[in-house]
C-alpha cells in the first residue's frame, strides 16, 4: 500500500511539474550597448498546447536588482508564474541594471535601457514567442525604479504599450537631491546621470512628474499605487494631484505597506487585473 501511495505521489508531482507556467531564460544581444543582456520569461501552461497568441506585460525591476528579482524575491515564488497561468499571459521580465532607470544615459553609452527595451528586448520576444505583436497586446509595469521605467517608457512610446503601472515608482529624480543623500547621489547617479547635483534639471528632464503632459495626450490607461509606510509616498501623492489638476484619467491606489517584497507581491495581482480588463477590451485576452 505504502508503494502505491509512493508511486502515485510521485504521478501526481510530475502531473503538476509538467503543467506549471514554464520559465526561460533568454539572452538578448544589445547593439546599442555592445553586450548582451538576459531576460527572463514566463509563459503559461495554456502556451504549449496549440498556436495561439498571447498577450505580454513587461514586469521590470527595481534598483539595486536584476531581471530574476521578481521571481527570486517575493516570499511566494510562484506569484509570477501563477500570474501567468491565471490570465494567460506571457511575462517578461527584462534587464534594467542596478541603476539605469531604463533610460538612455547621457554620459554612459554603456547605460542605453531606454533603447534596448523598445528597439531590443520587445522585437526579440516578439520574435522567439507567440506574442500579439501590437500595442494591443502589450502592457508594462515595474517596481520602484521599474515603476519609474513602466511610465517613462509608455509615456514616450504609446505606440508600444496598451496601459502602463507603477508600484511604489521613482517618479521624482529631484529626491535624490535630499541634503543628507549628496553624497549617496554622487555615488549612485553619477554614472548614469553625470553630476547632476549641480544641473537638477538633468533630473527634472527624466522625472515622470514632468511627463503629465504626455499622459493627458496618449490617453493611455495607467494604473498606480504606494505604500503608505513608502518613503516614495509623497511623489506618488504629487503626481496622483498632477494628473487629478490636468484631468488625465486615471486610477490611483494607496495602501498599507512600505517598499517591501511583501508588499509587491500583494500589489501585482491588482496590476494584472487592471490590465487583463484593457487586454479583453482589445480583443486580445
Amino acid at each position: 500500500m505504502k508503494k502505491h501511495f509512493l508511486v502515485l505521489g510521485l504521478f501526481l508531482l510530475s502531473v503538476t511539474t509538467s503543467f506549471a507556467a514554464k520559465v526561460d531564460t533568454l539572452q538578448i544581444t544589445s547593439k546599442s550597448m555592445n553586450k548582451s543582456h538576459y531576460a527572463a520569461v514566463v509563459t503559461p501552461t495554456s502556451y504549449a498546447k496549440g498556436s495561439t497568441k498571447f498577450p505580454v506585460l513587461y514586469l521590470l525591476h527595481g534598483a539595486y536588482g536584476h531581471f530574476r528579482d521578481w521571481l527570486k524575491k517575493t516570499p511566494n515564488t510562484n506569484t509570477v508564474k501563477d500570474l501567468a497561468d491565471q490570465y494567460n499571459i506571457i511575462i517578461v521580465m527584462p534587464e534594467g541594471e542596478t541603476f539605469s532607470f531604463y533610460l538612455d544615459s547621457p554620459v554612459n553609452s554603456e547605460s542605453q535601457f531606454e533603447t534596448h527595451i523598445t528597439k531590443e528586448v520587445i522585437p526579440t520576444i516578439d520574435a522567439t514567442y507567440r506574442t500579439i505583436a501590437t500595442k494591443n497586446g502589450r502592457v508594462i509595469t515595474g517596481l520602484s525604479m521599474g515603476g519609474h521605467g513602466a511610465f517613462y517608457l509608455s509615456s514616450k512610446y504609446p505606440e508600444l504599450f496598451c496601459a502602463a503601472g507603477s508600484m511604489s515608482g521613482a517618479l521624482d529624480m529631484s529626491v535624490m537631491l535630499h541634503p543628507d543623500r549628496v553624497e549617496a547621489t554622487k555615488k549612485l547617479m553619477m554614472p548614469i546621470f553625470g553630476d547632476a547635483t549641480s544641473a537638477p534639471e538633468t533630473y527634472l528632464k527624466y522625472s515622470v512628474l514632468t511627463k503629465v503632459e504626455l499622459f493627458k495626450k496618449n490617453q493611455m490607461p495607467i494604473y498606480f499605487d504606494c505604500g503608505v509606510d513608502d518613503f516614495l509616498i509623497e511623489p506618488n501623492r504629487e503626481l496622483h494631484r498632477r494628473l487629478v489638476y490636468n484631468d488625465v484619467p486615471h486610477e490611483y491606489t494607496e495602501r498599507p505597506g512600505a517598499h517591501t517584497w511583501e508588499y509587491w507581491e500583494n500589489a501585482l495581482p491588482y496590476h494584472v487585473l487592471f490590465f487583463s480588463k484593457i487586454l479583453k477590451n482589445n480583443g486580445s485576452l
